[in-house]
């Protein structure tokens, strides 16, 4: 297959490209630098100049190709809203391209966004959710997809993807207990967070865009449930860090926006995703990666 990837140099998308490439793909990547471009073709795989608001590139791109795997986003969290209506509307493009075919579209969401206890893939939003979940505006460009005769799904990524390179949350985390000297958890601790290293996350990718059916959505975790205070522990380990707790109405003032995600209890089936792509996880845990030195080189 030819295959048109957005997002293909950011820390999954480069390895969603890798994993693709040593499946016998041809891949092409969106880039919006010289130095994106270059990454590319170094990997192996062809660079389209764009960025996620080119629209009809989009839209040219994903019609040229026989599947899209989109993994772009703008990580602009002080308009994180926006951001997902961008995203929206990528989709949106990206779909044009391919109605009237029957070739697959593998979008992005979130397992943090996902409803349930646990949240399971066949988990759906209430109509309207992206008014106060704004990630759901993925979620609902996909489905409007669908309903238009688009072979359209998505994969839900844990909001850790682990792994050497990582820049997500996990890295915040040990910034903000360096700068604060303690490694923090709310309360008890015992709320869940899921997880997934990125090699993990790029197989689900790949498999999910070679036998995708319309509506699908997939779970890109290997562990569905880690408790945080598990991850604040490691953190502390780590850095020769007292580990401690923070009442849930200090929260706000020690861990600022991250708040929230700090907060998170998302525990996440993958009993589908295994089942339907035979997919098994090989490489290391969350708390392996913390202790292994994958982060000390994060500095």
């Amino acid at each position: 297959m030819k295959i048109f990837v957005t997002g293909g140099t950011g820390f999954i998308g480069s390895a969603i490209v890798r994993e693709l490439l040593e499946a016998g793909h041809r891949v092409t990547g969106l880039a919006r630098s010289d130095a994106s471009a270059e990454a590319l073709r170094d990997a192996g795989a062809e660079a389209l100049r764009g960025d996620l608001k080119d629209f009809d590139t989009l839209t040219s791109a994903a019609r040229e190709s026989d599947g899209v795997v989109h993994v772009g986003f703008v990580h602009d969290f002080s308009k994180y809203q926006e951001m997902c209506e961008l995203d929206r509307q990528v989709i949106s493009a990206l779909g044009a391209g391919l109605e009237g075919s029957s070739k697959p579209l593998v979008a992005t969401a979130g397992t943090a966004t996902a409803s349930g206890e646990p949240g399971k893939e066949t988990d759906r939003h209430p109509p309207g959710a992206s008014a106060h979940t704004p990630r759901a505006a993925s979620e609902e460009a996909v489905d409007a997809l669908v309903e238009r005769g688009v072979r359209a799904g998505i994969v839900r990524p844990s909001p850790s993807v682990h792994g050497e390179g990582d820049h997500g949350f996990v890295p915040m985390l040990i910034d903000l207990a360096e700068k604060t000297g303690v490694s923090a958890y709310v309360a008890d601790g015992a709320n869940r967070w899921n997880a997934v290293h990125r090699l993990d996350a790029a197989r689900v990718f790949a498999l999910a865009v070679e036998g995708l059916e319309p509506g699908q959505r997939f779970h890109a975790v290997a562990e569905p449930e880690v408790p945080f205070r598990d991850i604040a522990t490691a953190i502390g380990e780590l850095l020769g860090l007292p580990t401690r707790s923070i009442p849930t109405a200090d929260a706000e003032d020690h861990f600022g926006w991250l708040s929230w995600v700090v907060a998170l209890d998302c525990p996440t089936s993958n009993d589908l995703t295994r089942a339907r792509l035979d997919w098994s996880p090989t490489h290391p845990t969350l708390l392996d990666d913390l202790r292994n030195g994958a982060y000390s080189r994060n500095e």
